[in-house]
């Protein structure tokens, strides 16, 4: 039993530190924010309830059953329902019966009414892969920020670690007379203000961290931490593409335009449906009922009086709209509006479509220069630092200078680290305008 105890502890303490040791991926971080992100939930729940008015649509086309009962005491003249004379007495009498009633033409509005559930079905589902691909985008961003912020951090140390050395080798030289003590007193505030910069980059890769799993509603701020290998740049032919190729792909592939195609179907259904009032209606009906009292003049028992005092009716039933007050011309015309207004949300959905593509295959081309030019810049700073630290050892050059040509070195390392996640960020939304997915 002993024994037990010591494996359930060792295997609980194992189990913890996996939960406290896990690393998320991005692929892992986006696939969990589309599980529990709750604007992916409500958009679920909405999905739902098109599956219910889908339902609605067709139990429009099904007869209704409708069951009734009556128990009643009468005193003084009343009609007796069993003899249909006037009895003044005191008496109870019971009816009962059903009542069948199916919608046979109605302008074809329950036809219409089913085909627009259909599509508004399929237009919730286009708003669910919208607002996914949204977050996975936004996931995405708040991702490499961290990684940006880690590199960046690991970029500071490493200087700071170059600092220390070049500190200690400026304080021999001071001790050989070779560079004035003050060259060592600004190689001191140069490590000072190093280490002041790596205590902000630690801070913002706390706050990066807890904004991330705030994304994904993680609570546990402290244990929460990433994959921070280093993430290169990725291998993609998009850039290759016509940008006139891109849009018509995104015409095809991005939710926005089939959102804004699917409600101009659904207008111009509406308007359908609208204009079904103007038809007559037909509707079929069957019932059945039958009666007893206590008083019966033949003095029939109970389940005598429900056989034989029974009854069955149907026929069929025309409702012809004359006037309504205008109801159904304003509803038409109000109808024609929306269509209206539902085209002019297509073309500008296209229009933002195109927009959208330009900017972002600009920003690609833009964020991918912008990373050469960082990287030749800083092979230059590190050749100008090279050469400022061989001058400096030897004395031709004053500490501040050389602390200038580091700081020049670092902003450079610095500017390659943001403009590398800055193309890879703004090549995964050219990615995702052509169809290719985050998750």
């Amino acid at each position: 039993m002993k024994k037990i105890g010591i494996l359930a502890f060792v295997l609980l303490i194992g189990i913890t530190n996996f939960a406290q040791n896990k690393r998320w991926t991005l692929e892992e971080a986006v696939v969990y924010a589309l599980e529990n992100n709750i604007s992916v939930q409500q958009s679920e729940l909405d999905l739902k309830l098109t599956e219910i008015q889908k339902d609605d649509a067709i139990g429009s086309f099904l007869p209704s059953l409708n069951g009734n009962s009556s128990l009643t005491s009468n005193t003084g003249a009343n009609i007796n329902p069993v003899t249909n004379t006037f009895t003044n007495s005191t008496f109870t009498s019971l009816s009962m019966g059903f009542q069948t009633n199916v919608t046979l033409f109605n302008g074809l509005r329950n036809i219409r009414e089913l085909q627009r559930a259909k599509l508004a079905q399929v237009a919730g589902q286009y708003n669910l892969s919208k607002i996914k691909d949204d977050i996975a985008l936004f996931v995405a961003n708040a991702y490499l920020q961290v990684l940006f912020n880690i590199e960046n951090l690991k970029n500071l140390q490493a200087q700071n670690l170059i600092t220390t050395e070049q500190l200690n080798r400026t304080n021999e030289l001071v001790d050989a007379g070779v560079v004035p003590r003050g060259d060592l007193l600004e190689i001191k505030s140069t490590s000072a203000s190093e280490e002041q910069r790596i205590v902000v980059a630690e801070n913002q890769i706390k706050i990066a961290l807890i904004s991330l799993a705030q994304t994904l509603l993680i609570k546990d701020y402290e244990n929460f931490e990433i994959v921070d290998d280093n993430y290169e740049i990725p291998i993609s032919s998009i850039t290759e593409q016509s940008v006139y190729d891109i849009i018509e792909k995104a015409k095809q592939e991005r939710f926005e335009t089939k959102i804004a195609d699917q409600n101009l179907i659904l207008a111009k259904k509406d308007l359908q449906i609208a204009r079904g009032v103007y038809y007559p209606t037909i509707s079929g009906f069957a019932g059945y009922n039958t009666r007893w009292a206590d008083n019966d003049f033949f003095g029939r028992n109970f389940t005598t009086q429900l056989y034989e005092n029974d009854g069955t009716f149907y026929g069929l039933q025309l409702n012809v709209p004359v006037f309504n007050g205008l109801t159904a011309r304003n509803n038409v015309r109000r109808s024609k509006i929306n269509l209206e207004r539902a085209a002019l949300q297509k073309d500008q959905a296209d229009l933002d479509i195109e927009a959208n593509v330009f900017q972002a295959y600009t920003d690609v081309k833009g964020a991918f220069k912008a990373y050469e030019a960082a990287v030749i810049a800083v092979e230059a700073q590190q050749q100008a630092y090279d050469y400022s630290q061989s001058r400096f050892e030897v004395g031709f050059l004053n500490a501040f200078d050389f602390s200038q040509s580091k700081l020049r070195l670092e902003n450079a390392q610095s500017e390659v680290i943001r403009t590398k996640y800055d193309y890879i960020f703004k090549l995964k939304v050219l990615e995702l305008y052509f169809g290719i997915k985050l998750y």
